[in-house]
């Protein structure tokens, strides 16, 4: 197996390794029996250079009861099934042991497609999905630009239904697979919101958004707005500081809300353009143990400028990385409310044969949790969040009237230092 030198920590389902599908009730009967086979721990390929946690896992399964599964399915079952079907819902079986809504098993084309929408482009209604903790599909947060958010998509939103489909018992990954399709084409989202039940159409779109966005705010403030942490958002976030430096800006707002997560090296790269040379932006634990470190890469460029960084509940992951890095060593100021609270990483592993040369995986994928991350602070933010300086509000009638009270909360602070 090769490994994919990336991590991840988006919970992607418009842009995400998740893309499988249980296609019927036989994949699930085999998916609950391999579950049962491995237990209730959690599962890891041991070839990522760390110790593995699950060291009472023997080196081999023994797979005796599940071919006797197999040879009760083939000599019984009525109705049509294939080897790579009865094998991909064996492989969709072992990580869904673990657990971990995060860790995925992907055939090659959902790798692919997976991969695709990580830089925000794709074929769908661009909303991160994830599963809440009473096991729902929830959205993380709709793309800003997106279809979703067009839509008006929030969130926390559940989504009950696709397409008249429940999404009881159905993982993150299988619900994007439903609701992605065509440019053009339509999907209704069942949706829950608080004690509301309501219906939203969406008509799907080709999404191929930078991630970066920035203007010149009234009063010479710079503003980026950072959707996700993609391939393209070092050099558009580098390009954008050079010009924040250029026009001599008085203070900077850095958007993150509805900012789902992405590449850790992204987040690394846009805290270095306000962090100095060597200061610690995140750290991975495994335990007790220390797996790594990221520390700001140089070209501190911001350093100094005031700045403000927008966070709401749709603010996770990679974007909370950054987030407290820059609040942790004093150079920003935090406005908003409670980020989402994703405090583990993903790594992204080839499970046959070699990565092209451009480093994309020709076969089937495995995203797996590997570990936790912790803020310069020593704070872990899994299930918690990063509470802001300011709490603003953002309500639906202030977006209704057009009214940004959290960016407008931003300017004052700004104007006032």
């Amino acid at each position: 197996m090769a490994k994919i030198k990336r991590l991840i920590l988006s919970v992607v389902v418009p842009h995400s390794k998740n893309l499988y599908i249980v296609r019927n009730s036989v994949i699930l009967i085999l998916v609950l029996l391999l579950g049962i086979a491995i237990g209730q721990g959690r599962f890891n390929f041991n070839n990522t250079g760390i110790n593995p946690v699950s060291n009472n896992l023997p080196n081999q399964l023994n797979y005796s009861s599940v071919n006797e599964v197999y040879q009760v399915l083939k000599n019984n079952y009525d109705g049509k099934l294939t080897v790579s079907q009865l094998l991909n819902g064996l492989k969709e079986g072992l990580a869904q042991a673990t657990g971990d809504p995060y860790t995925e098993y992907f055939t090659a084309s959902e790798a692919k497609a997976f991969n695709n929408e990580l830089n925000n482009s794709f074929s769908g209604i661009g909303a991160e999905l994830t599963q809440n903790s009473s096991g729902e599909i929830a959205v993380m947060a709709p793309i800003d630009g997106s279809p979703a958010a067009k839509a008006g998509l929030q969130p926390n939103d559940i989504i009950a239904t696709i397409n008249g489909l429940t999404t009881a018992n159905m993982s993150p990954t299988a619900a994007a697979d439903k609701i992605r399709g065509p440019a053009g084409t339509k999907v209704t989202l069942g949706i829950i919101r608080g004690t509301n039940q309501f219906s939203i159409t969406i008509t799907r779109a080709n999404i191929n958004i930078p991630s970066v966005t920035t203007k010149i705010l009234a009063g010479n403030i710079g503003y980026m707005q950072i959707s996700t942490f993609a391939n393209d958002t070092s050099s558009l976030a580098q390009k954008a500081a050079q010009q924040f430096k250029a026009d001599h800006v008085k203070g900077i707002i850095l958007d993150l809300r509805n900012n789902p997560g992405g590449l850790v090296t992204a987040a690394i790269n846009v805290s270095s353009l306000w962090l100095k040379p060597g200061q610690e932006v995140e750290q991975e634990r495994r335990g007790n143990e220390v797996l790594s470190t990221g520390y700001a890469v140089g070209g501190d460029i911001l350093h100094s400028i005031p700045t403000v960084v927008l966070i709401n509940s749709g603010t996770a992951s990679a974007a909370e990385i950054t987030t407290g890095a820059l609040h942790d060593h004093g150079d920003a100021y935090v406005i908003g409310e409670k980020s989402f609270g994703k405090g583990i990483v993903q790594d992204v592993i080839c499970i046959t044969g070699q990565t092209n040369a451009n480093g994309t995986c020709p076969a089937d994928e495995l995203k797996v949790t590997i570990a936790k991350w912790y803020r310069p602070d020593g704070k872990n933010i899994e299930h918690i969040g990063i509470e802001p300086d300011q709490v603003v509000p953002l309500t639906q009638a202030d977006v209704n009237k057009g009214n940004d009270t959290q960016l407008n909360a931003a300017i004052n602070y700004i104007n006032s230092h």
